[in-house]
């Protein structure tokens, strides 16, 4: 009995080890995964950056152009509201007519041949 339990316990503790050892590979290799798609992102920061430096100086231009913009949009909203006010186009409200044609109603002369008129 003690001899099975001892073999038990050993048994137990080797399958422990295995799976520490398979976690640990597995960990490792997300580990190894995740330390690429750093270097990749660090390369494409750096390349970034380089193509920031050409920007950079332009940048207080495009912020004060940006301001003056922001000032005029009040004024130009105002005159878009006073041109949109007289342009906007209201239904007729009145119930329209059946349409006619432009012609008059339409004749047969196969009527007039046979003595039939409209009533």
């Amino acid at each position: 009995m003690t001899t099975t339990l001892v073999v038990l316990t050993v048994v137990d503790i080797a399958l422990l080890i295995a799976g520490l050892a398979v976690y640990l590979f597995w960990v490792g290799g997300l580990l190894a995964r995740v330390a690429t798609n750093l270097e990749d992102c660090a390369d494409t920061v750096r390349r970034i950056n380089t193509h920031a430096e050409a920007i950079v100086p332009g940048v207080s231009h495009i912020n004060r152009t940006g301001g003056v913009v922001a000032g005029a949009l009040p004024l130009l909203y105002g005159m878009a509201e006073q041109i949109v006010v007289g342009a906007t186009y209201s239904p007729p409200t009145e119930e329209r007519p059946p349409a006619r044609p432009a012609s008059g109603t339409r004749r047969s002369r196969l009527h007039d041949a046979v003595g039939f008129g409209p009533r």
